[in-house]
């Protein structure tokens, strides 16, 4: 699964990777958790990219109730296609969740020490994701995301038995088109390459949610 992760990057940065038209407002973030607002791109109605937030847990639009929505932070990118809680939007509304990193814990000695798993080169990358419009009994509308994982590669095996679905800058228009076709898509969602990727353990702080500092993707030396 894919339940922390950290965007350490400045708008110009996020502006610049993703071609967007206008430079976004972003704070750097080190411990970003489930049911809080998480950076997107998506397309708007125009076709063209946009920066946005959506609350992270996916609610589905025929869900009663909002609760469910912190169930539903991560999707098997394996079924996502025909589960109901996530087939419209894997068949619609696609986006990207750039990050600089993400966190998973790794049993150890009978514990579990976090990781910090990062692009090997740094920079930015893009988590496959998908959104939802959810509309409450007040006429209120939430925009919800979920995170794709799939099966880990050579270096996440180690950690944890999947891993999230990182996707390629060549694949960004594929990915973010409404109109692509599922078989066209579903390639995408496999393990990212272990050679891009580079880990190191951090400290236990970042299981508190409430602990946000660059403290926390800093690389462990003792507890």
């Amino acid at each position: 699964m894919c339940g922390r992760f950290a965007l350490a990057a400045t708008g110009e940065e996020v502006a610049a990777h993703y071609q967007l038209p206008e430079v976004p407002f972003v704070v750097p973030r080190y411990n970003v958790a489930p049911t809080q607002p998480v950076a997107a791109v998506r397309l708007n109605a125009r076709g063209e990219r946009e920066f946005t937030f959506f609350q992270w847990g996916l609610i589905p639009s025929w869900a009663k109730e909002p609760s469910i929505g912190s169930k539903m932070i991560n999707a098997r990118a394996e079924t996502a296609a025909e589960k109901p809680a996530f087939r419209a939007a894997f068949k619609r509304r696609r986006c990207l969740l750039p990050m600089t990193g993400f966190y998973e814990w790794q049993a150890t000695d009978g514990r579990k020490q976090p990781m910090y798993i990062h692009g090997a080169g740094g920079g930015l990358l893009s988590l496959a994701g998908l959104w939802e419009v959810w509309q409450s009994a007040d006429g209120g509308l939430l925009e919800t995301c979920t995170i794709l994982t799939t099966t880990p590669n050579a270096l996440m095996e180690s950690i944890h038995n999947r891993m999230p679905v990182i996707v390629e800058p060549l694949d960004y228009g594929a990915w973010l088109a409404a109109d692509t076709p599922a078989d066209e898509l579903h390639h995408l969602l496999r393990p990212y390459a272990a050679e891009q990727l580079a880990a190191y353990p951090v400290s236990t702080a970042v299981n508190r949610p409430q602990n946000d500092a660059v403290e926390c993707i800093a690389p462990l030396t003792e507890e």
